[in-house]
């Protein structure tokens, strides 16, 4: 690894600690009942008022999307609002991210070729093995024009990022005051659909949908990869002992999800369902790219 990539990385890793100490927990308050509550943002809240009563983190990322929310919701809604900032957030990433994106999806569908690879040498620690196994790893990477440290680097840039939608949108007081499709967006799914307010489960299920295809449509993506791969060379193709696993993984990962979309309001589950929606569209997006330079190397 060159020394300014090792730099890079290591100044990526102490702002997303920095990021994690200072920005994950929610402003919390007490209410006049005496309940602690989520310290909410609103139309008057002051970028000043909120650097000195609370942090960096909230001043410079959450305060800004808060107020966009606050400032579109009484024209297009909460859900609209939500909506605009998370497509115009992913949008910005998008744009000084893409190559970091494509190399990331680029891993993703590689990873049947790689898997090959590291079967090949299961079991050797002999220092020649590690060598032939390193070397065609690296040419498995230049194949796919990857560089693995540029699909890392984009977790560290994103993560901030994503942490402070989440809390914006649970601050944002327009939230807290708005409604979606006639239902309170303040009451969790699970409140609402003890009630009897059945379109609660409507948002539920539209969130679990959106999350599953968010989270399949790239190992479909690898999958059709590899078997046009394996078709090239007259084969079929091999089933990987992480599928298991990594399927497993996905599945545990995707009901956690919906526990907490059950436990959480619902201007979560309304924003998760953009969120995901917009991703979906992002990887399908990025495959575009990625299909396009392909045929342009093929040439």
């Amino acid at each position: 690894m060159k020394s300014s990539t090792k730099k890079v990385l290591a100044l990526a890793a102490v702002v997303c600690v920095a990021v994690l100490m200072s920005g994950c927990s929610v402003p919390m308050e007490t209410d006049a009942a005496g309940n602690k509550v989520v310290k909410q943002i609103y139309m008057e809240t002051t970028f000043t008022e909120t650097m000195n009563s609370e942090n960096w983190f909230s001043a410079i990322f959450v305060w800004p999307m808060a107020q966009m929310i606050n400032r579109m919701a009484p024209a297009i809604g909460v859900a609209g609002a939500i909506a605009v900032l998370t497509i115009l957030v992913n949008a910005i990433l998008l744009v000084f991210t893409l190559k970091s994106q494509v190399s990331m999806q680029q891993m993703q569908l590689m990873q049947p070729e790689m898997e090959k690879i590291q079967r090949k040498y299961e079991g050797k620690d002999d220092d020649a093995s590690k060598m032939r196994m390193a070397q065609e790893m690296q040419t498995l990477y230049g194949k796919y024009n990857v560089n693995p440290m540029t699909a890392m680097l984009i977790q560290f840039i994103q993560f901030p990022i994503i942490i402070a939608m989440y809390q914006a949108v649970q601050r944002a007081s327009a939230v807290h005051t708005g409604t979606f499709m006639g239902l309170s967006l303040e009451t969790t799914i699970w409140t609402g659909i003890k009630a009897g307010q059945w379109l609660y489960i409507l948002i539920f299920a539209i969130m679990g949908v959106l999350q599953y295809l968010s989270m399949m449509i790239p190992q479909k993506l690898s999958k059709k990869k590899a078997e046009e791969e394996a078709a090239k060379h007259h084969k079929r193709v091999e089933k990987s002992a992480n599928d298991t696993q990594q399927k497993f993984m996905q599945y545990y990962m995707l009901i956690m999800i919906l526990v907490f979309g059950l436990m959480w309001p619902a201007a979560m589950s309304v924003y998760w369902s953009i969120y995901s929606l917009v991703n979906i569209v992002k990887t399908l997006l990025v495959q575009k790219i990625i299909d396009k330079q392909n045929a342009k190397g093929a040439k």
